[in-house]
């Protein structure tokens, strides 16, 4: 057995394995913020902006334009507060630096690009290191993180078919927790979300299926997503609902709406992104969302009580 998320210290947190990272989650029945953060973007007073989320209530912290390949994380060594600062670090210690500055599990966003997708729109080319591949699944591994997410930018040209073969590379390389599937269209023309794509996530072996939060993409609605919730959970699996969609930068009480919504649906985790800034979600509506989904005093406690002597 293990702690629940919200009442886990440092040291617990980081110390559990994917199963034991789920079950937490679980735990917490639907009580889980996970903060998106842009690693590559001057941040505020020279610190990262993972150490922002978390300061205002974020459980787990999932950087997004992360390079698993050249490790460069904008506010994260002294003197590195700006890009044209920051450097690639190759000693491996990156995130496990990161893990003891914020308290919390960290994930990494990796793109199943398909490169014979039926694009929408113009195709933004990554580098190598963001997208899903073996090598970057391996390298993922070999640098601490707790969890990787399988998902897509938009533009990038990811597909759900090539999630799904990109969680079976994931679970033969990574022993994390596996979150699988689109909170946009990432520029492909196929649904966001179905029942046939998840049901594909869930034999492929994902840990938690993401999917649009209710009122973030047209014609997703509450209906929808209790069916998804109720066939990943009857399969062993957990939801993250997302807001991938600028609404982030909404203000509170949206976040409050949107919250209260998606935790009626069932879903497990709340996804807050960055794309409000373009670098992380205001602090006030990452607070927001955390005080609607579980009230003041798991939103309050979220970030010093876990830093006790316990690390």
């Amino acid at each position: 057995m293990v702690k629940r998320l919200i009442s886990a210290d440092t040291s617990d947190m980081l110390a559990m394995n994917g199963a034991q990272l789920k079950q937490s989650i679980k735990a917490s029945e639907g009580r889980v913020i996970l903060s998106e953060n842009v690693v590559v973007h001057e941040p505020m007073d020279g610190i990262t902006t993972s150490e922002y989320a978390a300061a205002f209530g974020a459980d787990l912290i999932l950087l997004n334009m992360f390079d698993v390949l050249n490790p460069l994380i904008v506010g994260l060594y002294s003197g590195e507060d700006s890009l044209a600062t920051a450097k690639v670090h190759h000693d491996g210690e990156s995130i496990h630096r990161l893990q003891k500055l914020v308290g919390r599990p960290i994930g990494v966003n990796l793109e199943p690009v398909d490169a014979n997708a039926d694009m929408a729109e113009d195709r933004l080319t990554i580098a190598p290191g963001r997208t899903a591949s073996v090598e970057t699944l391996k390298a993922a591994e070999a640098l601490g993180f707790n969890f990787v997410c399988l998902t897509g930018n938009p533009g990038t040209g990811v597909t759900n078919a090539q999630i799904a073969a990109n969680i079976k590379v994931a679970k033969s390389v990574f022993s994390g927790l596996i979150i699988a599937g689109k909170m946009h269209g990432a520029g492909v023309n196929e649904p966001v979300v179905s029942v046939e794509a998840t049901q594909a996530f869930l034999d492929a072996g994902a840990d938690v299926i993401l999917v649009p939060a209710v009122g973030t993409v047209p014609g997703f609605d509450e209906a929808e997503l209790k069916e998804i919730v109720k066939l990943a959970h009857a399969n062993g699996a957990l939801v993250m609902s997302t807001i991938g969609t600028s609404q982030e930068g909404s203000g509170a009480s949206f976040m409050e709406q949107i919250g209260i919504r998606n935790k009626i649906c069932g879903v497990d985790i709340q996804h807050v992104g960055d794309a409000a800034w373009g670098v992380i979600s205001p602090e006030d509506t990452i607070f927001a969302l955390s005080k609607a989904i579980r009230g003041q005093r798991h939103t309050c406690n979220a970030w010093p009580a876990r830093f006790i002597a316990k690390n």
